[in-house]
């Protein structure tokens, strides 16, 4: 009988293990996320869109949650895509992390 309940338990164990894995999570770029600050238009520009970004020379190198203390918006819609969350599972993200899957951004 009691062998009976620790293979349930593992089983149990197992399967919500295996669901925390693969179970989609809301994921954001983190607060220290590199940006450029754009003075002159109080924007921030994302690193792989500064070069279509048009910037001005009022520039200072940050990270997003200084930019989101000044109260800056995205400078272009690149910006904004390249800096957008996602729904991935943390496998995912790991495959991701170890190069094995393409990543969405390159800036974060």
């Amino acid at each position: 009988m009691n062998k009976r309940i620790g293979i349930a338990v593992s089983l149990l164990a197992a399967a919500l293990l295996a669901a925390l894995i693969f179970m989609p999570r809301d994921n954001e770029p983190p607060p220290n996320t590199r940006i450029v600050l754009e003075h002159t238009y109080r924007t921030y520009i994302a690193p792989s869109c500064f070069d279509e970004a048009d910037a001005t020379n009022f520039l200072e190198d940050a990270t997003l949650i200084d930019a989101k203390e000044l109260g800056y918006l995205p400078h272009s819609t690149c910006t904004e895509k390249s800096l957008q969350g996602n729904n991935d599972s943390f496998f995912i993200d790991l495959m991701k992390e170890l190069g094995i899957m393409e990543r969405d951004s390159k800036d974060w």
